[in-house]
């Protein structure tokens, strides 16, 4: 098999339909309630129109999260109020229903479904079907070595393009995307920092469980080594989420291209699904068409990156802890954008809409 270049998705992914848009805007224009009245929902009704191809929009019936888990060797560093190697509790905490975003996909009516990337845990401790994909036991510590080999890394892609396929070819039609992950923070900083040509200190944030001061100066220690480690690499996305990735991070990147070639719209989390959503978009820039960010974090290098993206957060409620929440927040949004815009009744025409056709 070939090394997998991800620019080559550059050619697969098409944006969402324009034409469809444009109508989907005229009919908006003929809706009994005025045009701007429904302040952003307007646009998210307009933009599902677009990625579903269809007028009136179709209802969001089938979204599913999706959380790629994760260790990362550099929370030995103490950058982490959670221990290294703890990300299996946080994994145990949503299947046993008691994490947030377990709690709210019940509320929601929504399934959550954990893909163990890089865990460093036995895989006794969770079920097969989560563990069963993991690429490696933990990844490296960024400041001095790679996270993950190349070979590991494309694995990691391969493994997030699958996931993508399975969820479009079972008939979802939107994606949550979010992570578990202890140090993922401070993997995704790093890549943002590098892409966006920006010093660790302005990407230094503190984490889902917050850090204190000493914690968030070992995290910005960190982050600059690491950057280090990732500037000869940034011409090659996959090299690049090798030196400074992770195995979760890189499936995560991975899922993100391909819902784009299949079509399947994706709400972004935090700092981490973002990260892998900016290093995406540098392998295919229409990518990001297809996406929507859920959430401000109040991560300063989530920021950066939607910045970088032109994504426009949906919601600004201060949600820092991670699992895909604040964008399972979001859903309710979208899901309310898309009835209103496919329920909502026409104006009946009158002899002044007669008269200008």
């Amino acid at each position: 098999m070939s090394r997998l270049n991800l620019d080559d998705f550059s050619d697969l992914i098409e944006r969402p339909d324009s034409g469809v848009r444009r109508d989907a805007e005229e009919r908006r224009e003929r809706l009994t309630v005025p045009a701007g009245a429904l302040g952003r929902l307007d646009e998210l009704g307009e933009w599902l129109s677009a990625a579903q191809g269809t007028v009136p929009v179709k209802p969001i019936e089938h979204p599913h999260v999706i959380l790629f888990a994760g260790d990362h060797g550099v929370a030995e560093l103490g950058v982490s109020a959670r221990p290294a190697g703890s990300a299996h509790t946080l994994v145990r905490s949503v299947l046993d229903g008691a994490g947030p975003v377990a709690v709210l996909a019940r509320r929601l009516g929504t399934s959550v479904r954990i893909v163990d990337a890089g865990l460093d845990c036995d895989p006794g401790l969770l079920p097969e079907d989560v563990v069963r994909h993991r690429v490696r036991r933990g990844s490296g510590r960024i400041d001095v070595e790679d996270a993950l080999t190349v070979e590991e890394a494309e694995a990691a892609v391969r493994l997030g393009m699958r996931i993508a396929d399975e969820e479009a070819d079972s008939g979802t039609d939107l994606v949550v995307l979010g992570d578990l992950s202890v140090g993922g923070t401070t993997a995704a900083a790093t890549l943002i920092a590098a892409l966006c040509g920006t010093d660790a200190s302005v990407v230094t944030g503190r984490g889902g469980a917050a850090i204190d001061d000493l914690a968030w100066m070992r995290k910005c220690a960190a982050i600059r080594d690491a950057l280090r480690r990732a500037r000869p690499v940034l011409g090659d996305q996959l090299e690049l989420l090798a030196a400074v990735g992770g195995a979760d991070l890189a499936a995560t990147t991975g899922f993100l291209l391909q819902c784009a070639v299949r079509r399947m719209p994706v709400i972004l989390d935090g700092v981490v699904s973002s990260a892998c959503a900016l290093v995406a978009q540098r392998a295919a820039f229409r990518a990001p068409d297809w996406w929507l960010a859920g959430q401000l974090s109040g991560e300063p290098a989530q920021s950066k990156a939607l910045d970088r993206m032109a994504l426009n957060p949906l919601l600004d409620h201060g949600v820092t802890v991670g699992e895909g929440t604040g964008a399972l927040l979001a859903l309710p949004l979208v899901q309310a954008a898309a009835a209103l815009a496919a329920e909502l009744p026409e104006r009946a025409e009158t002899e002044g809409d007669r008269a200008e056709d």
